[in-house]
């Protein structure tokens, strides 16, 4: 008879442990593609992109609309020749911001999307979820 932990109690575990730091947990079956709560139009999106432009627009209020678009479509598209290069790419986005430009007025202004306050922590949308199927 085999005692110990199973894969589903660790789960368990674990996902109590972020309920206590404040994180919402979601069930990866309810937010799925094509489910009435669905938060991805396909299993290919490893992203919630709605939770992600309101982070953006949240976040960095002073930037233009076209400018919060163009960081978003940044962050949904990075293209890198291996895995490791892209999720490197990914961290520095999450740590520095996404460089944007943008016109104000006669000039042209280069700055940062910021993809999580780290100043106040209360600002961001902390979400675990699990069972997040992808290809």
């Amino acid at each position: 008879m085999a005692s110990g932990l199973t894969e589903s109690d660790v789960e368990q575990i674990v996902l109590g442990w972020f309920g206590e730091l404040g994180y919402s947990i979601l069930h990866g079956p309810d937010i799925a593609p094509g489910e009435p709560g669905a938060e991805r139009s396909d299993y290919a999106n490893p992203f919630l992109p709605d939770r992600i432009k309101l982070t953006i627009s949240r976040l960095n209020p002073s930037l233009p609309a076209e400018t919060l678009e163009e960081a978003f479509r940044k962050l949904s598209r990075l293209d890198s020749p291996s895995l490791i290069q892209q999720n490197r790419l990914f961290h520095k986005l999450l740590v520095e911001g996404i460089p944007v430009e943008y016109r104000s007025g006669d000039r042209i202004v280069h700055d940062s999307a910021r993809l999580v306050d780290w100043d106040n922590a209360e600002n961001n949308d902390w979400v675990v979820v699990n069972q997040f199927t992808i290809p």
